[in-house]
């Protein structure tokens, strides 16, 4: 880890986050949620706010996907979603809905302003985002796809996003 330039959990806590919190609606699978712990860890996010169904730690399965990551990543649970986006609206974020619908802009088309606390609200494996949520939401984003598939597994799509917005010029000096 010395030689990977890797910190310790203590250490991670005081990095520097981007100011984005994501959010998982209704996400069904331990193993989902794991990997999105672990890639929320690799691209230093702020938190993630687990809501409804979703599973919490600790659990085996989020923690053979996590590797750990669930301890080093902040996270809260909401009962449900919209609560958790009120919360983050009171709290100056705007909230983005990673979902297929009409207007939604596409990924390669999002940007986000330097310091801009955003929310990025990924939705349940075959139910997606719920109508609510998306409504609440102050704009919806999607990654443009070409092939035989409409979707992708949330743990994808949100390693996906995260990594564009990591990569967009707003990272932590690290």
């Amino acid at each position: 880890m010395v030689e990977l330039h890797r910190v310790g959990v203590e250490e991670y806590r005081q990095v520097e986050k981007l100011p984005v919190t994501v959010v998982l609606d209704n996400v069904r699978s331990e193993m989902n949620v794991g990997s999105v712990f672990r890639t929320a860890d690799a691209f230093l996010i702020e938190r993630l706010m687990l809501c409804g169904i979703t599973p919490q730690p600790p659990k085996s399965e989020i923690h053979k996907t996590a590797l750990g990551a669930e301890e080093s990543v902040a996270w809260q649970y909401h009962s449900t979603t919209l609560d958790a986006i009120e919360q983050l609206k009171r709290e100056g974020y705007t909230v983005y809905s990673i979902e297929q619908v009409h207007d939604s802009v596409s990924l390669e088309n999002f940007s986000i302003k330097k310091d801009e606390k955003i929310a990025i609200v990924f939705g349940n494996e075959v139910k997606g985002v719920s109508q609510q949520v998306v409504d609440a939401s102050d704009a919806c984003v999607e990654i443009p796809q070409h092939g035989t598939k409409h979707s992708l597994n949330i743990s994808c799509c949100a390693a996906i996003v995260m990594w564009h917005v990591y990569n967009a010029g707003h990272r932590p000096a690290v």
